[in-house]
Formats: structure tokens, sequence, C-alpha cells
């Protein structure tokens, strides 16, 4: 891949959404901004450089996540400032959306420097794409805290909510998710459960919440999830 003409201004942050399965939905962009850029600050060193290497790119990878952001984000904000371009990505999907990035980008936009979106996946957007639930109006919570006396009480907060909830989770609490889920809304709120997206084994499971609950039990339950919750009364 040649080296592309990118007229950027000097310093200048990049925020890009990356595939969050299958490598080949990254933009013909998206490849232009991380080959032409001078650092890539990434949650994963791993995944961003199976990435790289997916592209056929060398870049110096800068590690930024949770752990470390707060410190990073001044350091990785500074080298932006002096006139570097940064690419900032997360394991998968938009960087900021329940990953990593918010500090740097305020820290950026703090300094005045430059900061550009690349759009592109996004998993709880994706899922409420393909749920056939309501998307006219929706509330993304993200993840919900692991305790359940703290996702109960999200429930009965948003229990009369007139629009679509989405919600991520993981493989080891999705059960206790859909349970805490159908003690306070019920075993007939409809629902979709959306797994694996744009990946191999992809699985939308859609329909009454003690329904979808079945079926998951029934499998094997590996990735990440993404739940949908259609409003009070819904049914497809």
């Amino acid at each position: 891949m040649s080296r592309p003409t990118v007229c950027s201004k000097p310093g200048q942050l990049y925020v890009i959404a990356t595939p969050i399965g299958n490598l080949k939905d990254i933009s013909e962009r998206t490849a232009e901004i991380l080959i032409s850029c001078d650092f890539i600050a990434a949650e994963s060193f791993l995944k961003t450089k199976r990435l790289l290497n997916h592209l056929g790119i060398k870049k110096k990878i800068l590690l930024y996540h949770e752990h470390n952001e707060i410190s990073q984000a001044n350091n990785i904000a500074g080298l932006v400032e002096s006139g570097n371009i940064i690419s900032l990505v997360s394991d998968s999907g938009t960087p900021t959306i329940s990953d990593p990035g918010f500090r740097l980008v305020r820290e950026c936009r703090r300094r005045k420097s430059l900061v550009t979106p690349l759009p592109g996946p996004s998993a709880h957007v994706t899922a409420l794409s393909a749920s056939g639930l309501p998307s006219d109006g929706f509330l993304f919570l993200g993840f919900l805290p692991p305790k359940s006396s703290a996702r109960i009480k999200y429930f009965r907060q948003f229990a009369e909510f007139e629009y679509t909830l989405v919600f991520y989770e993981s493989c080891n609490r999705i059960t206790k998710f859909l349970n805490d889920l159908i003690d306070v809304l019920g075993p007939d709120r409809t629902i979709c459960v959306a797994r694996e997206m744009t990946k191999i084994h992809e699985t939308y499971y859609i329909g009454l919440a003690n329904d979808v609950h079945k079926e998951i039990h029934k499998n094997k339950l590996r990735g990440e999830f993404v739940v949908i919750i259609a409003k009070k009364g819904f049914r497809l």
C-alpha cells in the first residue's frame, strides 16, 4: 500500500473507529490515516498490531488504556500539541464509547489542538440496527456495575423509560444480568441479545426475556454481548 498524500495540519488527534470483528470492515480512509500518522495510541498492543499487520503497516504504538490513561492523556496530548499526528484506537469499535479515550480527547480540546473523528463500527449501534427493536430513540448505558444490587437499581430506574435501552455485558455476567432483568422488568419484556457481531459465530437472540434467557443458557457463553431492551409493551 503506497503512502497517500494527506494534507494534515500540524498537531492533530484522529479518533479512529476500528472493526468490531471482521478486519475487512476497515475503511480506506482509516487505512490512509494509520499509514500517515506519527504514532498510534492503542488500548492493546497485540490487537492493534494484528490490525496493522492485516493492513501491512508498521507504526510505533503508544499504549493508552484504563490503567494509565490519566498520565498518558497528558503525554499524548503534549505530542499532539508539539506537532505530531496521533491516531487513537481502542481494541475494537469507536474509542471513548465504553472504551478509553475521553480524557485524551478532553485534554486535546483544552489545549485547542485539532481533533478529527473517523466514523466507523460501534457495537451497540450495529446490534440495534439489526435487532428489529425500535431505534427512533434509545439510551446507551454501556456496562452496568458488576453487583446485582446496582443492576437492579438501574433496571428499576428505567423500567418505564419510553425508548429502547442498550447495554454491554461480558460472557461472565450475562446470565446474572438477564436474571436481574427478568426479576425487575418481567419475563415478557421484549429484548435482543447480540454476540460476536461480524464474526463467525455471530448470533442474535430476540424475543421475550424469559425465552431469550433459556436459549442463551443452552449455549456456550463466549464473547461480548450487547443487550437491547424494548420499551414496556412492545412486541415484535
